[in-house]
């Protein structure tokens, strides 16, 4: 028995269940997936686009309009131009046929490594109600290009903008077929307040977090 099922065997033994999970029980665990209660929401009323603009900046992310995705490459160029930061990237499979040489970029598509300044990537959806990014692990979206280099510039259609963390939710059991192995939120710059309880940027991830709105 791994480590890992000694653990869940605990578990389940102090809650009072055998270890092998009865044909029952498991039927009753999937009913209640596939017929998951909505949580209750936020009663106020607001524009989506405008509230997560609002929500974004306000957790220290910036934000750029691009009115068709093609015109990304030279607003992510600006953007790192503008910090003097290496114009060198890593990007997601989706966002890899960009015109990136022609805005004077030099990005691979593939996952980040520790050296990599810049990650570009794609967004499931972003949370008006908080400003958060919502995004979803593959094989063509590796996690690491968000969460590895210092610099995070995230594409996200406004059209993808939904009203709070329920409707987050039921677009992905609406659209994904199973959970992926990874659902990263990101509400701004990494940061941490354990030392002295000085807020301190880029602790555990990124310290910029850069968001271009398309079809806005």
């Amino acid at each position: 028995m791994s480590a890992r099922e000694r653990i869940l065997a605990r578990i389940r033994e102090r809650q009072g269940k055998p270890y092998e999970i009865d044909p029952v029980e498991l039927a009753a665990v999937r009913t209640h997936l596939a017929a998951h209660p909505r949580s209750p929401g936020p009663r106020d009323a607001w524009d989506v686009n405008v509230r997560f603009r609002e929500r974004a900046t306000s957790l220290a992310s910036t934000i750029d309009e691009a009115a068709v995705l093609s015109d990304v490459p030279a607003l992510a160029a600006q953007y790192l131009r503008g910090r003097e930061v290496p114009p060198r990237a890593v990007c997601w499979r989706e966002l890899g046929e960009l015109d990136w040489r022609g805005a004077g970029l030099d990005v691979e598509v593939r996952p980040a490594h520790g050296d990599d300044l810049v990650g570009i990537t794609g967004v499931f959806c972003g949370i008006s109600e908080t400003g958060t990014l919502m995004t979803l692990s593959s094989p063509h979206s590796p996690s690491t290009v968000s969460l590895l280099p210092e610099t995070h510039i995230a594409v996200l259609q406004q059209a993808r903008i939904v009203r709070s963390m329920e409707d987050a939710w039921a677009l992905v059991r609406t659209e994904v077929d199973g959970l992926p192995r990874a659902v990263s939120f990101i509400s701004g710059p990494s940061r941490t307040a354990d030392i002295e309880q000085t807020v301190t940027l880029g602790a555990h991830g990124p310290y910029r977090v850069h968001i271009i709105i398309v079809g806005g």
